[in-house]
């Protein structure tokens, strides 16, 4: 009886943490069907209109730097709280605004609630996660994000006759208002708690989310343990060249999961559809809710499969299927696309696309990069590649209209080709495998010097 107790109560507690990540869906997919309307109503130029796509981004940077500093003080809990309320701030503000400064600014807002939610949430939800099922359980975070988005286009289609952009950037309002009541149920994280010194309460949590008292306490054994290290944080970071390693790790994998193409798909897909020769706005919002629906679909494999395939194998196989679908996606807006059957090949190669990132780039990279990082510099070393991540989704968000303008549709298309193409040799090179290995383990294997390729192998290899 109390193992299935407890696992209701871990069932309740994963969603809870992960619901952040449907808010952080919702306000990236919104603009999606709102720049049309927003650009026509405030008369932006397409400078501007970057903006209005990348201000979120750049609040989401300083979110992630200032969540780092308030969920080492005041708790992973705290983060939730406060990224809940960020949301509701922000979405309220953007379906007010009178002016095009406003609305920047609103998006603003909602980039920091953005910025804090991605840093906190899959930080919580690696340290209260059984080993075991810990990458399915942070790529639900992953998929929340995908549902979020695909609420998003749903939102906007239904609402793209009447043209009311602000209830699409008002109705996240209702949700983030949930979550903010939900999270106050969390309870705290182990492993913050037992950083402050609050073993007893880190304990008393750690045996209502394991299935059975000495797997809680094995796990409480190996957090004193890494608690061990005197450094924390940046003078860690400093003192250690293990921990810069890995801390670079993290940077590099999230700029290579921004530089797959992935968010050029979803801020821009309407624009994509019109490139492809679809100009009626109903066709093209349309054909967006469908690249939000493989979205939530195809990051089932990933939670299906992320802990009996492993992190590697996937990651491998999706930046191949998203290299193929942007050369081929490129080749066909160069040889062009007048003709029904080439605009729905075109549509369908963009589709296989969204599966190759849904099932690997999107939710592994989050997994990795919350799973890889030391105790005692977690905070530093999630804050820093979620930091990356925003800067260089920023960077994509903002330069693709101009790029699309400049180069044209195809050049753009086979540039991120060549990334993921890239991104296959960096992958075999340097990921680690993580898949059923202990957070304590693969921080032994780190501070031993183990190349990073080989964190997740046997301590005595």
């Amino acid at each position: 009886m109390t193992q299935k107790k407890n696992m209701i109560f871990v069932i309740f507690v994963t969603f809870t943490g992960a619901l952040a990540g449907l808010l952080f869906g919702l306000d990236i997919g919104s603009v999606s069907g709102a720049l049309p309307f927003v650009v026509q109503e405030f008369a932006i130029d397409p400078a501007a209109e970057g903006w209005v796509v990348s201000v979120l981004m750049v609040g989401a940077a300083v979110g992630a730097v200032g969540g780092s500093w308030f969920s080492k003080a005041f708790g992973r809990k705290a983060g939730l709280l406060m990224a809940a309320a960020l949301f509701v701030w922000g979405s309220v503000l953007a379906a007010w605004a009178p002016l095009a400064g406003w609305l920047i600014a609103g998006r603003f807002v909602l980039g920091l609630a953005v910025g804090v939610a991605s840093f906190t949430a899959p930080l919580y939800l690696s340290e209260i996660s059984p080993v075991r099922f810990r990458g399915g359980i942070i790529s639900l975070y992953q998929l929340m994000i995908t549902i979020g988005i695909l609420a998003a286009y749903l939102i906007d289609t239904a609402l793209s006759s009447s043209g009311a952009w602000r209830w699409m950037f008002g109705i996240p309002a209702i949700p983030s208002a949930m979550l903010l009541a939900a999270v106050l149920f969390l309870p705290r994280s182990p492993r913050w708690l037992a950083m402050r010194n609050r073993t007893d309460e880190a304990r008393a949590v750690l045996a209502r989310l394991r299935e059975t008292p000495g797997e809680a306490q094995q796990e409480m054994d190996e957090i004193q343990e890494s608690l061990a290290v005197k450094q924390e944080g940046w003078k860690l970071f400093r003192a250690s060249p293990n921990v810069r390693r890995v801390v670079g790790l993290g940077m590099l994998l999230q700029i290579m999961q921004q530089f797959t193409g992935i968010n050029v798909i979803l801020y821009y897909a309407p624009k994509i559809f019109q490139e492809a020769g679809y100009a009626g706005i109903q066709q093209q919002m349309w054909g967006t809710v469908i690249v939000g629906l493989i979205n939530v679909l195809a990051t089932f494999i990933a939670i299906g499969l992320v802990d009996r395939w492993g992190r590697r194998p996937m990651l491998t196989l999706g930046y191949t299927v998203m290299a193929l679908s942007m050369g081929l996606l490129g080749l066909l807006f160069h040889l062009g696309t007048a003709t029904p059957g080439a605009r729905l090949f075109s549509v369908m190669v963009l589709l296989v696309f969204i599966i190759g990132f849904a099932m690997s780039s999107g939710p592994l990279v989050w997994v990795l990069c919350s799973e890889i990082q030391p105790l005692k510099s977690r905070e530093f070393g999630i804050m820093c590649s979620t930091t990356t991540n925003w800067l260089a989704n920023a960077c994509i968000g903002y330069i693709f209209p101009v790029l699309l303008q400049w180069q044209g549709a195809a050049t753009t298309f086979w540039l991120f080709a060549t990334f993921n193409a890239l991104f296959i040799w960096l992958t075999v090179r340097l990921t680690p495998e993580t898949k059923g290995v202990s957070l304590e383990h693969l921080e032994h294997n780190l501070m031993a010097g183990k190349a990073l390729r080989h964190l997740g192998r046997p301590v005595d290899a």
